[in-house]
């Protein structure tokens, strides 16, 4: 029998490998992930890979496999066990190891896991990815026999975390962890932090028992508002099933999203590089951009997707970036990985300096009116043409500006709308900015007739 195996092809996806466990993804797959990855690490001179897991309930098993492929493909494995994703990212960085695997289902319902990787300190994604199916159905593996090391990194994570916390007024702070993988770790950054902090759900449990680890989504912050008006709290701050996500709350109850904290965060890090390019992603309001331009930096709207983001950071030199999604990179005074732990202690710090309130911070920066991402369904063939068929069509147009770097984002006098293929969903994913309801009425309208022209139904929205 030939040393080979097939993924599912749904799995191999841009950013990251995901699927179903026990439909899409086995055990099977992650030895063969490993190995195969494995294969790439020596091909590049390396020898050790680090591998971390989140709190699901089949990432002990995942991991155990993905550990069994390394060490057959002849890499020492440096095992972190339970962490949130940006610790091992970090744990990659510390220990100097030439690649690192993430077990994690990330945001995704509890039946779900995959893995983010890293080759040296960079992203490993797109045709990195599909390379790993083609060694699988090849057999093209390495061979070896390598050993595995349990290394602790919590500790020296938690001291980087903190490292960077610069001491103002003391904050009364609600945390919500959604029972993910960075419950142990919140848990003692509250107690070294000073001022006040509830921490909500800081048990690590796979099933996910009081709420669905996704700050993108408004219901699943209703407890933490709650939490953060029965305290009286300054704010309160939630994180995504592995970490590598944050949502906001601010003393009056709103949430302060990915692109509005990225323009918070600006103030401080444009203060320090003049100049320097800000990324997001293009999903972004343009209030962002406007703001880091009057801040005297160099915006850059760039495609979505926090290996795409990371990848153009490396580029660029830009000290920050970060996506609608929750996604927020330093490389100002870090490693430029997206790190919702570390953005929340950056936030902590900000806000503590100073003797405004979060709302205040927030209000800086002037209303629009948006809608959320409005989904349409179209199959995985069409989506890329459909988007493309948009553009020829907008061609020529003199009353908008199209921007193509991640499908269409078009600008007229009234404001702004997006029209994008999913990379990581068989959908078109579309939103709209503009200055009065009459206007993104008219934007609205015109997402419908893109939708139409290309053959596609329109739902409600």
């Amino acid at each position: 029998m030939t040393d080979t195996h097939q993924f599912d092809p749904t799995i191999l996806r841009e950013y990251d490998v995901r699927g179903v466990i026990g439909r899409t993804l086995h055990a099977a797959d992650a030895h063969a992930l490993g190995r195969a990855f494995g294969t790439l690490v020596a091909e590049a001179g390396g020898r050790r890979v680090a591998v971390g897991r989140d709190g699901r309930v089949s990432s002990p098993e995942m991991a155990a496999a993905t550990i069994d492929g390394l060490r057959a493909a002849g890499i020492d494995v440096l095992d972190v066990g339970g962490c949130p994703t940006p610790a091992l990212y970090f744990a990659v960085h510390h220990l100097g190891a030439d690649g690192g695997i993430m077990i994690t289902g990330s945001h995704n319902p509890p039946d779900y896991n995959g893995f983010k990787m890293m080759l040296g300190t960079a992203p490993f994604f797109g045709g990195q990815i599909q390379r790993l199916g083609e060694i699988a159905a090849t057999g093209g593996f390495a061979s070896g026999d390598g050993t595995v090391e349990t290394v602790h990194v919590l500790e020296p994570y938690l001291a980087r975390l903190l490292r960077d916390h610069r001491p103002g007024r003391d904050l009364s702070v609600v945390w919500d962890c959604g029972n993910g993988a960075t419950g142990p770790v919140v848990t003692a950054l509250a107690e070294a932090l000073p001022g006040s902090h509830r921490v909500l759900y800081p048990e690590v449990d796979g099933t996910f028992p009081n709420h669905h680890p996704d700050p993108t989504v408004p219901e699943t912050l209703e407890g933490l508002r709650h939490a953060v008006a029965q305290a009286g709290a300054d704010l309160g701050i939630a994180f995504d099933g592995d970490g590598d996500r944050i949502g906001v709350i601010d003393e009056t109850g709103r949430v302060i999203w990915g692109d509005q904290l990225l323009a918070i965060y600006a103030t401080e890090v444009l203060a320090a590089h003049p100049g320097a390019t800000v990324i997001a992603d293009v999903k972004a309001s343009q209030v962002l951009f406007d703001r880091v331009a009057e801040l005297g930096g160099t915006p850059l709207m760039w495609r979505t997707g926090h290996s795409l983001i990371k990848t153009k950071m490396a580029e660029t030199g830009a000290p920050l970036a970060g996506e609608m999604s929750g996604h927020l990179f330093f490389k100002d005074r870090y490693y430029g990985f997206d790190d919702a732990l570390y953005a929340a202690v950056r936030l902590l710090s900000l806000v503590g300096g100073s003797e405004r309130p979060v709302s205040a911070w927030r209000d800086d920066l002037p209303s629009v009116l948006n809608t959320p991402e409005i989904r349409f369904p179209c199959a995985e063939d069409r989506k890329f043409p459909a988007i493309a068929a948009v553009k020829a069509a907008l061609a020529g147009r003199a009353d908008v500006v199209v921007n193509d770097v991640d499908g269409v984002r078009v600008s007229s006098q009234d404001g702004w709308w997006l029209l994008r293929a999913s990379n990581t969903q068989d959908v078109l994913v579309a939103r709209c900015e503009a200055q009065s309801v009459e206007a993104l009425e008219r934007l609205k309208d015109q997402v419908r007739i893109a939708i139409r022209g290309v053959g596609l139904d329109v739902p409600a929205f």
